[in-house]
């Protein structure tokens, strides 16, 4: 089940989890049995826990990115999200497909993302 409501409110617990790295905040974004590609052909994480687990290996620092998305694409099973991130020192541009499901998990999300070129 995808509304704009029900994306909006994903992308922003999302970031909430981002910036909390508190395993709750991770793990209710994702259905039990998700699969979470970190990249398009990279082997997913799959379910909750193992998301949970290797999303806090990663971690970012909190309050180290600025972050903002908007929809490409909204239907009734999918969300294509475009985003850019800004780190200190460099910036993303990402491409998220999302899946929820009918209480606003993820089923499956994946990450596209390309660092943009440093100025010399």
């Amino acid at each position: 089940m995808s509304s704009l409501d029900a994306v909006t409110a994903w992308v922003a617990n999302y970031r909430k989890a981002w910036e909390s790295n508190d395993p709750h905040d991770i793990g209710d974004l994702f259905a039990d049995d998700a699969a979470y590609f970190t990249e398009p052909y990279a082997e997913p994480w799959l379910g909750r826990d193992k998301i949970v687990e290797n999303w806090l290996k990663i971690r970012d620092v909190p309050g180290s990115t600025t972050f903002e998305w908007h929809p490409m694409l909204v239907t009734e099973d999918l969300a294509i999200i475009e985003a850019t991130t800004t780190y200190p020192d460099k910036t993303y541009s990402n491409l998220w497909v999302l899946r929820l499901d009918n209480l606003g998990q993820a089923r499956q999300f994946t990450e596209w993302w390309m660092r943009h070129p440093t100025e010399g």
